[in-house]
């Protein structure tokens, strides 16, 4: 106990605590819209990408985040564009198609380099006890950006949603929003990668969602739900896998996994 609460006394670890809360709550508000529109996968999609696009910058010496915010960011662009193609494909193969292709890209440039390093692992499986001040900074500013935009946008983000047919009608640039939403999603991909991995992020997006749903019904209320979740999960999930010396974004899923399961049975029985 006392080397656990000694922990405390280092300041990586508010700072992680207080980087993760931060991209939780956006991830959370995000992810409601990315539900209720049936766009759930696009998260997973986006963090095959930001991994790709970490792999190729590591591989070729650049700064990872740096690369990967634009090419995450066209990607998300690339997904909703060839999901409502005409004739083209349908958006659950477009991602499927953008996604495997940057794995590929990502896995070939590391392979013609140095092959995979410690690096590398921190961004498939999470490392956020290893972030920087320089990327500290840079996850506290986009996340403000984020927040503010999301409060702002809120009920045109409402409208776009639940009535697209009706949001058109009335003059708003559904596609618009539609490509702000889906920024705003790539951008917390790849602050995200750094705290969980590109394996575990969507998870971050879809499940405090789910649990929400399992106890609210109107959209205010799954929004402020799915954020308590979200946080209240990363801080318990961070403070159980520093505990126990285990994986901080593979313990973080977990407890979100079993608040899903509990909230489950107790609202079926």
């Amino acid at each position: 106990m006392d080397g656990f609460l000694e922990m405390f006394s280092y300041s990586f670890i508010w700072r992680a605590i207080f980087v993760g809360v931060l991209i939780s709550a956006c991830a959370a508000l995000l992810g409601v819209n990315l539900v209720l529109r049936r766009y759930s996968m696009i998260g997973d999609g986006l963090s095959h990408v930001a991994f790709g696009a970490a792999a190729v910058a590591m591989a070729l010496g650049a700064a990872p985040l740096g690369v990967s915010i634009p090419v995450v960011l066209a990607a998300a662009f690339l997904m909703l564009r060839l999901g409502r193609n005409t004739g083209g494909l349908q958006g659950d193969a477009a991602i499927a198609l953008v996604s495997v292709s940057a794995v590929a890209i990502g896995v070939m440039f590391l392979s013609m380099s140095s092959g995979m390093n410690t690096d590398v692992y921190s961004y498939l499986f999470g490392s956020v006890l290893m972030l920087d001040n320089h990327d500290v900074l840079l996850c506290i500013v986009m996340s403000a950006v984020i927040l503010i935009c999301y409060l702002l946008l809120w009920n045109r983000m409402f409208a776009v949603t639940f009535d697209e047919t009706f949001t058109k009608a009335s003059g708003l640039n559904v596609d618009l929003y539609q490509m702000v939403l889906a920024a705003m999603t790539a951008i917390v991909v790849v602050l995200g990668m750094r705290m969980m991995g590109a394996l575990l992020i969507s998870g971050l997006l879809l499940i405090p969602v789910l649990s929400a749903m399992r106890l609210c019904r109107n959209f205010r209320a799954v929004t402020f739900a799915a954020v308590c979740f979200s946080v209240l999960g990363y801080v318990l999930g961070f403070l159980l896998a520093c505990a126990f010396a285990l994986p901080v974004g593979a313990v973080v899923a977990g407890v979100q996994v079993c608040v899903f399961l509990l909230l489950s049975l107790v609202v079926q029985s």
